[in-house]
């Protein structure tokens, strides 16, 4: 059984900052590519930046020089450090884990950036 835990969303004004986490527990491996996922009402869910287990990073063309993602892998956590944010940049956040055929999602925290 593996749970992901997500904390530090809220509301902000555009061009401000939040920092996402994302805590693991049960048994997830340094093997797992951990990542945070978005979805606003009425689209489809989509990547935001995601972190292998060496470190590489993936990010999504809309936040690339605006979002950090970094892991602890000893601490199994993830987190997400939001800059210069936008209204359009509204969603859900959820934190996922994958490696091979398993793959784990965090519930969810609404992050909302309006004035």
């Amino acid at each position: 059984q593996v749970q992901l835990v997500e904390s530090g969303g809220g509301v902000v004004q555009p061009g401000g900052s939040l920092r996402l986490s994302c805590a693991a527990f049960g048994y997830i491996t340094s093997n797992y590519v951990m990542g945070w996922y978005r979805q606003a009402p009425g689209k489809q869910r989509e990547l935001v930046a995601d972190i292998s287990s060496g470190g590489g990073t993936n990010y999504a063309d809309s936040v690339k020089g605006r979002f950090t993602i970094s892991r602890d892998s000893a601490k199994n956590t993830v987190s997400l450090q939001m800059n210069s944010l936008e209204p359009e940049d509204t969603s859900v956040y959820y934190c996922k884990a994958h490696w091979s055929r398993s793959a784990y999602w965090g519930q969810g925290t609404q992050v909302t950036v309006a004035s």
